[in-house]
């Protein structure tokens, strides 16, 4: 975790739909470098001045998906479930010049609070649009069906996400909007025993063929409570370089596919919208400020 300035100066927003205290935090040791916490959880990191740049390590695994969706520094057109800090739609604009982006987000004042004190550079092509997720997922106009290269869903209230977001109703209303090759890239937040994860894993692939996920070893023992990210799409998925990628991130992962995966599910159930339930909740300690660090 990144070591971040907790004091009373840290710019902070109550907002106005969940009532959670949105906090930005500097970085002690890397000017410019800022976290965006809600609730007490740690939930993006922007480097304001290197937007290419990406600190956590899950989103630094969607990063290298959007590096291999299309051939490098070309444009394209993703939609973010999920706003947070706007890291990715940043990382997007900085890599991938004249990409079209649209970010929902259900607390505008989050989004406020994160372009007042962490200004979106002057050439993202980026439409916030402000809504519970799946709801403007089935508003969105009809020229983006078959036209988004990426979709990201990455959506928490506090420290979980809600359980509407996670069946396999709802990541049918992405799969209209994917491109022949489009990609879906989902963080999941689990703990022990993955039993969370695996029932996404499983629903991912009752709507699309091809399914791989990435997360570190650990995690994949099921010891510890972290961030499996999963990706899906109709095409095969152009991963040739992801181990590489992978294993050459300061916090090693691995990509799990194939009969690996299936394995990982073990049979877990399709999550629909009459079983869905929040991803569970993590303990309080693992974002507890330490001296010198987090």
């Amino acid at each position: 975790m990144r070591a971040t300035r907790d004091d009373s100066s840290a710019p902070t927003r109550t907002l106005s739909a969940s009532g959670f205290t949105a906090r930005l935090d500097e970085d002690r040791h890397e000017p410019g470098v800022w976290t965006l916490v809600v609730d007490g959880t740690p939930q993006s990191s922007v480097d304001i001045e290197h937007p290419e740049v990406l600190h956590f390590e899950y989103v630094r695994r969607i990063g290298h998906a959007i590096d291999l969706v299309a051939p490098e520094g070309q444009p394209i057109t993703a939609v973010h479930l999920g706003g947070g800090a706007l890291t990715l739609p940043r990382y997007v604009a900085a890599t991938r010049p004249g990409s079209r982006q649209q970010a929902v987000e259900l607390e505008s004042d989050l989004v406020d609070f994160v372009r007042e004190n962490l200004p979106l550079p002057r050439n993202a092509q980026l439409r916030i649009r402000h809504g519970d997720a799946r709801e403007v997922l089935a508003k969105l106009p009809s020229g983006l069906h078959g036209s988004v290269d990426l979709v990201v869903v990455d959506i928490f209230s506090g420290a979980r996400t809600p359980a509407h977001v996670t069946s396999r109703e709802f990541y049918g209303l992405i799969a209209p909007l994917l491109s022949a090759s489009g990609i879906v890239a989902v963080n999941v937040a689990d703990g022990a025993g993955l039993a969370f994860a695996r029932g996404q894993a499983s629903t991912l692939q009752s709507v699309f063929p091809h399914v791989a996920i990435a997360t570190d070893t650990q995690m994949l023992k099921a010891k510890r409570f972290g961030n499996v990210v999963m990706f899906a799409s109709e095409a095969e998925l152009p991963f040739d370089r992801m181990p590489r990628l992978l294993a050459a991130d300061p916090a090693h992962a691995k990509l799990v596919s194939g009969r690996e995966l299936e394995n990982f599910i073990a049979g877990a159930p399709i999550v629909t919208d009459a079983t869905a339930i929040p991803s569970p909740p993590p303990a309080r300690s693992i974002f507890l400020t330490k001296p010198g660090g987090r």
